[in-house]
């Protein structure tokens, strides 16, 4: 079911140009602000807020498409050595779109002065687990 007003719902119905996946479940569209060149959201078809309202075929679907992208962007960027996958989950979580979509990120060498611990860095200071203890 779709929900008036949701961004993503409307992307479904009136945006259907910026899709590059889609299944029966989901679809994928490059982020409009991406914080890296390739950056792709993964987007139920049905309105639900965040992860914990998906089902599990909407969770395989979801993960169809991040491993199809995934291949995509490695076979047309040589330079892309990895990934950050991730969600954000309610407004301390720092979600600001209200349905559920999942960040794939690629990653080049050099494009964070220190990468190591990745997500971790969403806490500041906790991203370096070695200097923690």
């Amino acid at each position: 079911m779709n929900k008036v007003g949701c961004l993503f719902c409307d992307v479904q119905k009136s945006n259907r140009e910026r899709i590059v996946s889609e299944n029966t479940l989901a679809f994928a569209v490059r982020d409009g602000f991406p914080v890296a060149e390739g950056h792709t959201l993964i987007i139920p078809k049905r309105h639900t807020l965040d992860y914990f309202g998906l089902i599990p075929d909407e969770v395989l679907a979801i993960n169809e498409i991040i491993c199809e992208q995934r291949q995509i962007l490695l076979e047309s960027d040589q330079a892309i050595e990895g990934f950050n996958i991730g969600m954000n989950c309610g407004l301390v979580a720092g979600q600001s779109v209200w349905h559920c979509h999942v960040h794939l990120i690629p990653r080049r060498k050099g494009d964070s002065e220190y990468p190591k611990g990745g997500v971790r860095h969403v806490i500041p200071y906790q991203g370096n687990y070695e200097d923690l203890r």
